[in-house]
């Protein structure tokens, strides 16, 4: 009876959280800028289906802006989860539940089935952490499915953090939001634990810089190389005429995350 009532909450409670979001985007300052243009699900130029990973504690903005982007959020079967599933309906986002690493063959197989027409969304440190230290399940199904992982990171302007595992970050109204799409990248289908295991190191690494870059950006104004601001479903302004948006001199400059997750996995 406990879980039935839980459950109605959490339905009732992310219709309301639903209406009050379209007003609370509106008012966001919300930037973001690409290593590749073709990775953004939001925009025309999109060209295959990819796994997001991000961290945990910033789900709040992809759930916000990627609606209605045939995007899929892989959730844990945990009860807490049932929130962002109920919420993530009223936005425009399917979901799965279960785990890669618990489901076995068949939550690969749902994984497998939903890219064919859709990608997916991951939050590899959740559903209880430790924060911002990724899970192998991302990587092994990328490998096995042959899609390639897209790491994310995000930023808000002096959020609102409350008291959890990952110090959740919920961005206040008005405030300057960035985000840093990765660049594509692929793992060999029949990689070995040892290729997977640092492969899982050198992403973990890419998505905390990323949001590293994107925190330092939302907290100082300073521009990040490239931003643009997020318009669905349109062509973004060429990278030649970026430069409209903000002087040369105060932009944060993209780190080479390519070469980066080369170096980390020959030294592991």
């Amino acid at each position: 009876m406990k879980e039935f009532i839980s459950r109605q909450i959490s339905r009732v409670g992310a219709a309301g959280i639903s209406l009050a979001i379209n007003p609370w985007v509106k008012s966001l300052d919300i930037k973001i800028a690409h290593y590749d243009l073709s990775v953004n699900p939001a925009r025309t130029e999109f060209r295959e289906p990819c796994i997001f990973v991000f961290w945990h504690e910033y789900i709040v903005l992809p759930t916000m802006v990627w609606g209605n982007s045939n995007v899929t959020l892989l959730v844990s079967q945990h009860r807490d989860a049932d929130w962002l599933v109920n919420i993530g309906k009223h936005m425009g986002f399917d979901s799965i539940r279960g785990s890669t690493t618990r489901g076995g063959p068949s939550a690969i197989r749902a994984c497998r089935d939903v890219m064919k027409t859709n990608s997916l969304a991951m939050t590899p440190d959740g559903p209880k952490g430790p924060r911002r230290q990724m899970a192998l399940g991302a990587i092994f199904l990328a490998s096995r499915l042959q899609c390639p992982i897209i790491p994310i990171g995000f930023g808000y302007q002096n959020p609102i953090r409350l008291k959890t595992w990952d110090h959740f970050a919920v961005p206040k109204p008005g405030s300057r939001v960035r985000a840093l799409m990765g660049p594509k990248i692929r793992i060999p289908r029949k990689a070995d634990r040892h290729e997977l295991e640092s492969y899982r190191k050198a992403i973990t690494e890419n998505i905390t810089t990323l949001t590293d870059v994107c925190e330092r950006a939302a907290a100082s104004g300073v521009d990040i190389q490239s931003q643009v601001p997020f318009i669905k479903n349109c062509n973004i302004i060429c990278k030649s005429n970026v430069l409209e948006f903000s002087k040369p001199e105060k932009f944060q400059s993209i780190p080479d995350l390519r070469n980066k997750t080369k170096q980390n996995r020959l030294a592991a």
